[in-house]
């Protein structure tokens, strides 16, 4: 545009010029060789005009046949790169979809054409065709080629980070990981890795530094980075609950203003208020965080306030939680615990039943049986109940990459992602079904088994050390209490120990749903439950290593 607009400019000026000279006559004598030449003004100027053009193009004429060698040379020079940097292009296409066969033709083709120190993407090629051939090794030490050019350097540290990670040592890929946040902080995987090395490491301050710094340069959103702040608080909080309550407190209190329907955030806090002797400020904090959503550990943090409370006072904090939310099985539940800790067997019966027409689960029946142990005795009802503990749903877990956790955690302990565990309700038993009636009691003549148990149900609970099936169960020994220490099914796991023992054979394994679990509240509920849930049919799995590629010392340059 330019060029057109100065091209005009001198067309105008050179006809200005000519209307000019011919407004004003007259005439131009020139003298030479004896000879005198004279002309009008107005053709001497178009002499002068053409003679100036023709010159130039002359020059132009002899400067391009005295450059041509070099032209030619330059063309076919140029047509190579393009020729290259098509073939580079159709083999990274090609690479990334899989095409193992094109994109090894590419990668030949375009090793000829280009140089790989005019091109560092040539490298990235190369490196991504052993990939697909299978020849990791030989990627790897491509990667770790690259890492002497600044310029591939962050190029290389991703793709070590990734077969690190293919191959599951995560010391390796983190240690890429940190290199590459010291190059480039912007750097989103680095930084993620970075930030999970740091929680495992329970440095919640870096890890917490370090996500400011993802949040000031616009790596996360504001949400996410609130969700994740708020989880690193939590974990910080929770670490130095018994050390420093006070600055568990502030780091709870924080998150939970972060994230108000985060309920370990909520009750961290509570728990830290309470050890101030803050109880009206926690309680509130709990009360508003059960309006929200009905969580068991809620109720227990709101339940057992105080250690010093009676069981009669931890009863009637119990209702009051409940009347913030009724018609709820886990207020219904809460209620049934706190009733059957002060012996008001009658109300922990009604309120247990209540929570099983609500929604039938395993805990409410496991509850049922303990409550009927401890009313009764009759072991023949305490195993009709745990007969249907074994058939009904599961309750909710703390879940994450099919390990179950008892309490609430930052980190998966498969995959170290942070913010991994979920409450949730654990994949289904084979075979579970819910009872047609679920509130109907064993008979009163004695400890029969009700219809609606199956045989598989029957060798389940006779592997547990189920007594002599003649109507005598109840008269063969004084049943323990709760207040003895032992909940019914801690009583079927010690007995079916017992029959082990005796029979001199390797121990029968209790099912899950009748092993004895500590009640939420006592000393024992922080233990982490060995569970592993299985992958679902169609879930591959993490991708192991072929036989070739085993995980082995040294496999990769640490620096």
């Amino acid at each position: 545009m330019v060029r057109v607009f100065f091209f005009l400019l001198a067309v105008l000026a050179l006809g200005i010029g000519f209307s000019w000279l011919a407004d004003r006559p007259g005439d131009l004598v020139v003298t030479f060789g004896g000879y005198q030449y004279e002309v009008t003004l107005m053709v001497a100027a178009v002499a002068v005009v053409a003679i100036v053009a023709a010159v130039m193009i002359l020059w132009w004429l002899l400067k391009s046949i005295w450059n041509s060698p070099y032209a030619v040379a330059r063309h076919f020079r140029a047509r190579r790169r393009d020729r290259g940097y098509q073939s580079l292009s159709t083999g990274i296409i090609a690479a990334g979809a899989g095409d193992l066969s094109r994109a090894r033709q590419m990668n030949r083709q375009a090793a000829k054409l280009i140089s790989a120190d005019q091109e560092p993407l040539i490298h990235l090629l190369e490196a991504q065709t052993l990939l697909l051939e299978g020849d990791r090794a030989a990627a790897r030490k491509k990667f770790e080629a690259m890492l002497d050019d600044p310029e591939l350097r962050p190029l290389a540290l991703h793709g070590l980070y990734r077969e690190a990670e293919w191959l599951g040592d995560r010391a390796a890929a983190r240690h890429y990981a940190a290199e590459a946040v010291s190059l480039a902080p912007q750097l989103t995987w680095a930084a993620e890795a970075t930030l999970e090395e740091k929680a495992e490491e329970g440095d919640w301050d870096a890890a917490l530094k370090l996500l400011d710094a993802q949040r000031a340069v616009g790596q996360v959103e504001k949400k996410t980075a609130n969700r994740r702040r708020a989880v690193l608080l939590t974990a910080k909080a929770t670490s130095v609950l018994e050390a420093d309550p006070l600055a568990a407190k502030n780091a709870a209190l924080e998150a939970h203003r972060l994230e108000p329907d985060f309920v370990p955030a909520a009750v961290t806090a509570a728990k830290a208020l309470f050890r101030q002797d803050d109880l009206r400020r926690g309680a509130k904090i709990l009360e508003a965080a059960w309006k929200k959503t009905a969580h068991p550990e809620i109720a227990d943090a709101y339940v057992h306030a105080r250690s010093g409370d009676s069981t009669r006072d931890r009863l009637a904090r119990a209702r009051k939680l409940a009347s913030l939310k009724q018609n709820n099985p886990e207020s219904s539940l809460a209620v049934a615990r706190a009733a059957l800790d002060a012996g008001e067997f009658k109300l922990a019966r009604e309120e247990a039943d209540a929570a099983i027409r609500q929604q039938p689960r395993e805990g409410a029946y496991l509850l049922r049986a303990d409550i009927e142990e401890a009313e009764t005795g009759d072991q023949g009802r305490v195993r009709a109940w745990l007969a249907r503990a074994v058939r009904a749903p599961r309750d909710p877990v703390w879940e994450a990459d099919g390990i179950v956790s008892e309490n609430w955690k930052p980190l998966s302990p498969v995959t170290g992602r942070l913010d991994a565990f979920e409450w949730r309700e654990p994949p289904e038993r084979l075979g579970q079904m819910i009872e047609p009636d679920l509130l109907e009691p064993p008979s009163e003549t004695g400890p029969e088994r009700p219809e609606s148990i199956t045989p598989a149900i029957e060798a389940q609970v006779a592997e547990t050390g189920t007594p002599a099936q003649d109507g005598k169960a109840a008269s063969e020994g004084s049943p323990r209490s709760v207040v003895d220490g032992d909940t019914a099914s801690e009583r079927v796991a010690s007995e079916g120990k017992d029959k082990v023992a005796a029979d001199g054979q390797a121990p029968a394994t209790v099912p899950e749903a009748i092993r004895p679990r500590p009640r939420r509240g006592s000393a024992e509920s922080g233990e982490q439950r060995a569970v592993r849930i299985p992958p679902p049919p169609d879930d591959p799995g993490v991708k192991q290593p072929e036989d070739d590629d085993t995980v082995a010392p040294g496999r990769f340059r640490l620096f």
